[in-house]
């Protein structure tokens, strides 16, 4: 390899023809080609952009062209990665960022000049990932990551022109991982939020990332700090505190006041019709297009990777009574594997991220189904963590349908068992308020928590039932402090969640049902 022209050997003439139509082309790589960067733009601030979705392994910066090379740790990784930018484009220092797969297979960097800053960067965001002490080298970061580091964050928002209500926090930060509880206040005059995620490594994500990022162009400036609390106590969601997990809680006073912030934010002259991307491209109109009727894709160019879209104003639904329309329970989920898919199947799956109520498999077109989720948040979750998968040997899509409900079949109309109604399921996760559940979403991963295992079943038990449902078992081992619990890993996140979806809930004896999750641990 030819180290004096390493972007001659990257490019060479392939990726560059593909700019003329802007689509992604036909194969999946886990290697990510990116364009139009700006050149003041970091290492780690392109690295941020792969974070949400997986490990980063390799990064090549070619400055002169304005372009990248970011290579993900697997093609799942970056799959999700170009679905969640497709709609919704990557901005970095108010510049739209262009994603497409790249036609290499992996980045081949090791005795390529320049690469030191890349691999400086790339090592800190790794000690962050594994918790070891880090961040020497990564610009966007002050301090030091510490093991055990609080999954809570204090967010302070400087140059306050705008409102910035609740809603727009939780849909910002979770982009990062699931966001459990939010509290704001004002303080010093200053208004300021505590927000816990499931997992400290979450917080760690988001701070990096969003450290010093403005959410209007020019102002609402983020600073992010680590909260010295690990838990947030809420007593009441409202607009001001919200606990995701007990939708259970009062109001406090009476009716949750959703209406001022909006009403204030419409009164900022100019807020919908100028074209603004902030810093990290957010949209002004966030969050509340249904109060004046406004769709928010009328908003040119303001659509960045953070931005609230309008059937994503998750938060305010989960209080019972509010006022404001809820958003869509329903997705659309497309590109099945119409031979194998079931009601069933579906329902077990996205049930890890929500409580399923209804499945329809189409009738006429059964590579598309419509999924009923408990709310909007349980869908916007399972839209996040599912669409990109792989199901059946086809990579699964899944968007908010148009639909508010689905219907059930009428008396004697024929149907082939295609809709089901799951609402009196008893394989609900998410019944009870504050369920541990709750704290264990994790995306799709090859790794596999199984619970609920009686005494008499051994390791060989569990790997056979697994290798009879078709999986190559790599690991497993149980918990050494409660043995009802192990860990399983598969071949592959395929591999899994096929398994998950045949084995939760299978009858181990002894009045015993094998639970299945996905786990955030390896073996």
């Amino acid at each position: 390899m030819n180290s004096s022209t390493p972007t001659g050997v990257y490019a060479n003439g392939n990726d560059n023809k593909k700019f003329k139509g802007d689509r992604p082309p036909c194969s999946p790589s886990r290697v990510l080609h990116l364009r139009k960067i700006p050149s003041d733009v970091t290492e780690a601030e392109v690295i941020s952009l792969g974070l949400p979705f997986g490990k980063v392994t390799n990064l090549l910066m070619l400055k002169g062209k304005s372009q990248a090379f970011l290579e993900m740790a697997s093609e799942e990784a970056a799959v999700t990665m170009v679905n969640y930018y497709t709609p919704v484009t990557p901005h970095l220092r108010s510049q739209p960022i262009f994603i497409q797969y790249s036609n290499h297979r992996e980045l081949k960097t090791d005795n390529l000049p320049n690469q030191a800053r890349a691999q400086a960067a790339l090592q800190a965001v790794s000690a962050v990932q594994s918790g070891s002490l880090a961040l020497p080298g990564a610009p966007t970061n002050e301090g030091t990551v510490l093991p055990g580091q609080s999954p809570v964050l204090r967010i302070i928002i400087e140059n306050l022109f705008y409102p910035v209500t609740l809603e727009v926090l939780h849909q910002i930060f979770s982009k990062f991982g699931t966001v459990l509880k939010i509290i704001t206040f004002t303080k010093n005059n200053q208004f300021q939020a505590l927000l816990q995620y499931a997992d400290p490594l979450n917080a760690q994500y988001a701070k990096m990332a969003l450290d010093g990022q403005n959410i209007y162009n020019a102002c609402c400036t983020l600073r992010i700090d680590f909260s010295k609390l690990t838990s947030l106590n809420v007593k009441y969601n409202n607009d001001k505190s919200r606990d995701f997990t007990r939708l259970d809680l009062p109001s406090g006073d009476g009716h949750p006041s959703l209406e001022p912030p909006m009403a204030a934010a419409f009164g900022a002259p100019g807020i919908i019709s100028s074209p603004y991307a902030g810093a990290a491209g957010f949209a002004p109109a966030i969050g509340f297009p249904q109060a004046t009727g406004l769709s928010v894709p009328a908003v040119p160019g303001a659509l960045g990777p953070l931005t609230i879209t309008s059937s994503a104003v998750t938060g305010r639904m989960a209080i019972p009574g509010a006022s404001g329309i809820p958003g869509n329970s329903v997705l659309l989920v497309t590109n099945l594997n119409p031979d194998l898919v079931t009601p069933h199947g579906l329902f077990i799956l996205f049930g890890v991220y929500g409580d399923v109520h209804r499945v329809k498999i189409m009738f006429n077109k059964k590579e598309n189904a419509l999924v009923q989720m408990a709310d909007a948040n349980q869908a916007q979750l399972a839209m996040n963590h599912l669409s990109g998968q792989r199901l059946y040997g086809k990579v699964l899509r899944a968007t908010l349908s148009k639909h508010q409900t689905v219907q059930l079949p009428r008396e004697g109309q024929e149907d082939q068992g295609l809709t089901k109604d799951f609402s009196n399921s008893p394989l609900h996760r998410f019944k009870k308020p504050g369920s541990k559940n709750f704290q264990n979403i994790f995306p799709p991963s090859a790794t596999l928590h199984l619970s609920n295992i009686p005494p008499s079943v051994t390791m060989d038990d569990l790997k056979n039932l697994f290798t009879e449902a078709g999986c190559s078992v790599k690991a497993f081992k149980f918990f050494q402090k409660d043995r009802k619990m192990a860990l399983i890993q598969l071949g592959s996140v395929e591999e899994a969640i096929q398994a998950l979806i045949e084995l939760h809930n299978h009858d181990l004896g002894e009045n015993h049902h094998l639970r299945v999750s996905f786990s955030k641990s390896t073996i």
